[in-house]
Protein backbone atom coordinates (compact mmCIF):
# COMPACT_ATOMS: atom_id res chain seq x y z
CA UNK A 1 0.00 0.00 0.00
CA UNK A 2 1.29 3.51 -0.77
CA UNK A 3 2.21 5.62 2.28
CA UNK A 4 -0.43 7.93 3.70
CA UNK A 5 0.20 11.64 4.26
CA UNK A 6 -1.82 13.98 6.45
CA UNK A 7 -1.29 17.52 5.12
CA UNK A 8 -2.39 20.54 7.16
CA UNK A 9 -2.02 23.91 5.40
CA UNK A 10 -4.38 26.88 5.74
CA UNK A 11 -3.36 28.49 2.42
CA UNK A 12 -5.82 26.92 -0.01
CA UNK A 13 -3.66 27.37 -3.11
CA UNK A 14 -0.58 25.85 -1.52
CA UNK A 15 -2.65 23.04 0.03
CA UNK A 16 -4.25 22.07 -3.28
CA UNK A 17 -0.99 22.30 -5.23
CA UNK A 18 0.94 20.21 -2.71
CA UNK A 19 -1.90 17.69 -2.38
CA UNK A 20 -1.88 17.22 -6.14
CA UNK A 21 1.91 16.90 -6.31
CA UNK A 22 1.99 14.32 -3.49
CA UNK A 23 -0.77 12.28 -5.13
CA UNK A 24 1.13 12.26 -8.43
CA UNK A 25 4.22 11.09 -6.54
CA UNK A 26 2.32 8.05 -5.29
CA UNK A 27 1.08 9.06 -1.83
CA UNK A 28 -2.44 8.75 -0.45
CA UNK A 29 -3.16 12.24 0.84
CA UNK A 30 -5.64 13.65 3.33
CA UNK A 31 -5.52 17.46 3.21
CA UNK A 32 -7.04 19.70 5.90
CA UNK A 33 -7.06 23.46 6.49
CA UNK A 34 -6.27 23.83 10.19
CA UNK A 35 -4.81 22.23 13.29
CA UNK A 36 -8.13 21.13 14.76
CA UNK A 37 -8.93 19.10 11.64
CA UNK A 38 -5.39 17.75 11.61
CA UNK A 39 -5.70 16.37 15.14
CA UNK A 40 -9.11 14.90 14.39
CA UNK A 41 -7.82 13.12 11.28
CA UNK A 42 -4.64 11.95 13.02
CA UNK A 43 -6.76 10.32 15.75
CA UNK A 44 -9.30 8.87 13.30
CA UNK A 45 -6.94 7.57 10.58
CA UNK A 46 -3.30 7.67 11.76
CA UNK A 47 -1.09 8.50 8.73
CA UNK A 48 2.42 7.30 7.92
CA UNK A 49 3.71 10.90 7.97
CA UNK A 50 2.37 14.37 8.73
CA UNK A 51 3.14 17.60 6.85
CA UNK A 52 2.16 20.57 9.02
CA UNK A 53 2.23 24.28 8.29
CA UNK A 54 3.61 26.16 11.30
CA UNK A 55 1.39 29.24 11.00
CA UNK A 56 -2.29 28.24 11.03
CA UNK A 57 -5.25 29.95 12.73
CA UNK A 58 -6.48 28.48 16.00
CA UNK A 59 -4.27 25.50 16.73
CA UNK A 60 -1.04 25.95 14.78
CA UNK A 61 1.39 23.31 13.55
CA UNK A 62 3.60 23.51 16.63
CA UNK A 63 0.63 22.90 18.92
CA UNK A 64 -0.50 19.92 16.82
CA UNK A 65 3.00 18.53 17.08
CA UNK A 66 3.12 18.99 20.86
CA UNK A 67 -0.27 17.34 21.38
CA UNK A 68 0.64 14.28 19.32
CA UNK A 69 4.00 13.86 21.02
CA UNK A 70 2.39 14.25 24.46
CA UNK A 71 0.03 11.41 23.49
CA UNK A 72 2.99 9.22 22.64
CA UNK A 73 2.43 9.43 18.88
CA UNK A 74 5.82 9.05 17.15
CA UNK A 75 4.58 9.50 13.55
CA UNK A 76 7.23 11.42 11.53
CA UNK A 77 6.38 15.12 11.18
CA UNK A 78 7.65 17.51 8.50
CA UNK A 79 6.98 21.19 9.21
CA UNK A 80 6.37 23.83 6.52
CA UNK A 81 7.45 27.26 7.69
CA UNK A 82 8.00 30.77 6.39
CA UNK A 83 10.06 31.47 9.52
CA UNK A 84 13.78 31.29 8.84
CA UNK A 85 15.30 32.42 12.13
CA UNK A 86 17.30 29.78 13.99
CA UNK A 87 15.16 30.23 17.11
CA UNK A 88 12.00 29.45 15.13
CA UNK A 89 13.50 26.26 13.72
CA UNK A 90 14.65 25.21 17.19
CA UNK A 91 11.11 25.78 18.50
CA UNK A 92 9.76 23.39 15.87
CA UNK A 93 12.29 20.70 16.66
CA UNK A 94 11.70 21.13 20.40
CA UNK A 95 7.97 20.67 19.80
CA UNK A 96 8.74 17.23 18.38
CA UNK A 97 9.04 17.84 14.64
CA UNK A 98 11.48 15.62 12.75
CA UNK A 99 12.34 18.00 9.92
CA UNK A 100 11.25 21.24 8.28
CA UNK A 101 11.12 22.93 4.86
CA UNK A 102 11.25 26.71 4.49
CA UNK A 103 8.76 28.45 2.20
CA UNK A 104 8.86 29.05 -0.71
CA UNK A 105 9.99 25.48 -1.23
CA UNK A 106 10.85 23.31 -4.19
CA UNK A 107 8.43 20.36 -4.18
CA UNK A 108 11.36 18.04 -4.94
CA UNK A 109 12.86 19.00 -1.58
CA UNK A 110 9.58 18.09 0.14
CA UNK A 111 9.61 14.71 -1.61
CA UNK A 112 13.24 14.07 -0.60
CA UNK A 113 12.63 14.91 3.05
CA UNK A 114 9.49 12.75 3.14
CA UNK A 115 11.40 9.82 1.68
CA UNK A 116 14.07 10.24 4.33
CA UNK A 117 11.47 10.29 7.12
CA UNK A 118 9.58 7.30 5.73
CA UNK A 119 12.72 5.21 5.35
CA UNK A 120 12.89 5.20 9.15
CA UNK A 121 9.49 3.50 9.30
CA UNK A 122 9.86 1.31 6.20
CA UNK A 123 6.96 3.01 4.40
CA UNK A 124 8.70 4.77 1.52
CA UNK A 125 6.51 5.75 -1.42
CA UNK A 126 6.56 4.14 -4.80
CA UNK A 127 5.39 6.37 -7.64
CA UNK A 128 2.51 5.02 -9.74
CA UNK A 129 3.49 3.46 -13.07
CA UNK A 130 3.67 5.91 -15.95
CA UNK A 131 1.94 4.72 -19.14
CA UNK A 132 4.26 4.60 -22.16
CA UNK A 133 4.08 7.58 -24.46
CA UNK A 134 3.10 7.03 -28.09
CA UNK A 135 6.03 6.84 -30.48
CA UNK A 136 7.06 10.19 -31.88
CA UNK A 137 10.00 12.02 -33.36
CA UNK A 138 12.86 12.51 -30.89
CA UNK A 139 12.79 15.97 -29.33
CA UNK A 140 15.29 18.63 -30.32
CA UNK A 141 18.51 18.29 -28.35
CA UNK A 142 19.28 21.94 -27.63
CA UNK A 143 17.16 25.04 -27.11
CA UNK A 144 18.91 28.40 -27.49
CA UNK A 145 17.95 32.03 -26.91
CA UNK A 146 19.51 35.26 -25.59
CA UNK A 147 22.94 33.68 -25.23
CA UNK A 148 21.59 30.68 -23.31
CA UNK A 149 21.96 27.09 -24.47
CA UNK A 150 19.81 24.39 -22.85
CA UNK A 151 19.87 20.61 -23.10
CA UNK A 152 16.40 19.59 -21.82
CA UNK A 153 17.20 15.86 -21.98
CA UNK A 154 20.28 16.17 -19.77
CA UNK A 155 18.76 19.12 -17.84
CA UNK A 156 21.88 21.25 -18.38
CA UNK A 157 22.15 24.93 -19.28
CA UNK A 158 24.97 27.28 -20.18
CA UNK A 159 25.33 31.03 -20.45
CA UNK A 160 28.19 31.39 -22.85
CA UNK A 161 30.83 28.89 -21.69
CA UNK A 162 29.61 28.88 -18.07
CA UNK A 163 27.34 26.04 -16.97
CA UNK A 164 24.66 26.93 -14.43
CA UNK A 165 23.60 24.77 -11.50
CA UNK A 166 19.80 24.89 -11.29
CA UNK A 167 17.17 23.12 -9.21
CA UNK A 168 14.38 21.28 -11.00
CA UNK A 169 11.93 24.18 -10.62
CA UNK A 170 14.53 26.76 -11.68
CA UNK A 171 15.36 24.71 -14.79
CA UNK A 172 11.72 24.29 -15.79
CA UNK A 173 11.03 28.00 -15.28
CA UNK A 174 14.06 29.02 -17.34
CA UNK A 175 13.19 26.51 -20.09
CA UNK A 176 9.69 27.98 -20.32
CA UNK A 177 11.14 31.49 -20.67
CA UNK A 178 13.76 30.39 -23.21
CA UNK A 179 11.21 28.56 -25.38
CA UNK A 180 9.12 31.74 -25.35
CA UNK A 181 11.98 34.24 -25.66
CA UNK A 182 10.70 37.74 -26.49
CA UNK A 183 7.15 36.87 -25.41
CA UNK A 184 5.76 38.32 -22.19
CA UNK A 185 4.35 35.45 -20.10
CA UNK A 186 1.75 36.46 -17.53
CA UNK A 187 1.85 35.20 -13.95
CA UNK A 188 -1.11 32.83 -14.35
CA UNK A 189 0.41 31.12 -17.38
CA UNK A 190 3.73 30.58 -15.63
CA UNK A 191 2.11 29.26 -12.44
CA UNK A 192 -0.04 26.85 -14.45
CA UNK A 193 2.87 25.54 -16.53
CA UNK A 194 5.40 25.20 -13.70
CA UNK A 195 3.33 24.43 -10.60
CA UNK A 196 0.06 23.26 -12.16
CA UNK A 197 -1.91 25.76 -10.10
CA UNK A 198 -2.32 29.55 -9.90
CA UNK A 199 -1.31 30.54 -6.36
CA UNK A 200 -3.12 33.88 -6.72
CA UNK A 201 -2.02 37.53 -6.80
CA UNK A 202 -0.74 37.51 -3.22
CA UNK A 203 1.78 34.72 -3.75
CA UNK A 204 5.50 35.55 -3.86
CA UNK A 205 6.60 32.09 -5.09
CA UNK A 206 7.20 33.17 -8.69
CA UNK A 207 9.05 36.37 -7.75
CA UNK A 208 11.31 34.38 -5.42
CA UNK A 209 12.26 31.87 -8.12
CA UNK A 210 12.81 34.63 -10.69
CA UNK A 211 15.18 36.20 -8.14
CA UNK A 212 17.04 32.89 -7.77
CA UNK A 213 17.42 32.62 -11.56
CA UNK A 214 18.58 36.20 -11.99
CA UNK A 215 21.35 35.70 -9.42
CA UNK A 216 22.52 32.52 -11.14
CA UNK A 217 22.33 34.06 -14.61
CA UNK A 218 24.11 37.25 -13.56
CA UNK A 219 27.43 37.74 -15.32
CA UNK A 220 29.73 40.77 -14.93
CA UNK A 221 29.42 43.09 -17.93
CA UNK A 222 26.59 41.06 -19.47
CA UNK A 223 23.00 42.31 -19.82
CA UNK A 224 20.17 41.10 -17.60
CA UNK A 225 18.10 38.44 -19.36
CA UNK A 226 14.86 38.14 -17.36
CA UNK A 227 12.81 41.33 -17.38
CA UNK A 228 9.77 42.22 -15.29
CA UNK A 229 6.77 43.63 -17.11
CA UNK A 230 5.02 45.34 -14.24
CA UNK A 231 1.49 44.16 -13.67
CA UNK A 232 1.77 41.43 -16.31
CA UNK A 233 4.62 38.97 -15.88
CA UNK A 234 8.14 38.22 -17.19
CA UNK A 235 9.98 38.02 -20.49
CA UNK A 236 13.39 36.67 -21.51
CA UNK A 237 15.31 38.90 -23.86
CA UNK A 238 18.87 40.17 -24.28
CA UNK A 239 18.84 43.98 -24.35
Amino acid sequence: MPPTVLLAEDDRAIRHALERALALEGYRVTAVADGIEALAQAHKNPPDVLVLDVMMPGIDGLQVCRVLRAEGDRTPILMLTALVETADRIAGLDAGADDYVVKPFDVEEVFARLRALLRRTGAEAVAPPVPPEPSRQPPERFVEAAGLRMDPQARRVWRGARELELTRTEFELLELLVRNAGIVLDHSTIYDRIWGYDFGPGSKNLAVYVGYLRRKLDQPGAPQLIHTVRGVGYVLRED
